[in-house]
């Protein structure tokens, strides 16, 4: 499940998230909230006809996120992208403010659009930062705390499940993945 809001020129996508860091094979999960921009696209049939709306670029990132380990609403792992180099994200960047008080932290980037950082159109920009509101609640129903299962995380995100058997194909250490966790994506 995914949600989007869609303003003139951009958009802010808002879903579940599961991922396995390579490194040490945990798994994090909950809310993952992007910026991304809408692909321009000519015009196509009457003044009636349905347009294409392409959510393109990303712009920003935030991750939300628990480790399946750690005590739920922990949000040890909670981090964010503040840039991207085409569609890769930069290295994780990390502020406490952001671990001690998520919802807090995104509503502040939203409506502060990315503290002064994010370069939008200005009636984007001015819409965007009254959806604060919006953007936080739905990154909470999406959050660490919707899924206590493999099952109920696999649902949520089904349709990542390539990504998640690349992560499984890179992983460092696959002797400490949990693969009783795993079987629903590596199915």
């Amino acid at each position: 499940m995914q949600h989007v809001i869609a303003l003139a020129r951009t958009a802010i996508t808002v879903r579940h998230w599961f991922e396995i860091d390579l490194e040490d094979s945990s798994m994090e999960h909950g809310a993952r909230i992007e910026l991304r921009e809408l692909a321009a696209h000519p015009r196509r049939g009457s003044e009636s006809a349905a347009q294409l709306l392409a959510v393109d670029r990303p712009l920003w990132r935030a991750d939300l996120f628990d480790r399946l380990a750690d005590p739920p609403g922990s949000f040890g792992v909670a981090h964010y992208h503040p840039k991207f180099e085409g569609n890769e994200p930069c290295p994780r960047s990390w502020d406490p403010h952001l671990t001690a008080s998520p919802w807090d932290w995104l509503n502040d980037q939203v409506t502060g659009l990315g503290n002064g950082s994010w370069q939008l159109d200005q009636d984007d920009a001015r819409e965007l930062s009254g959806l604060a509101p919006t953007v936080v609640s739905l990154a909470q129903q999406l959050g660490p705390g919707r899924c206590r299962s493999a099952a109920q995380c696999h649902e949520l995100t089904r349709d990542v499940q390539d990504a998640v058997r690349l992560m499984i194909s890179g992983l460092r250490r696959p002797d400490l993945l949990d693969a009783d966790w795993v079987a629903p994506w590596a199915a």
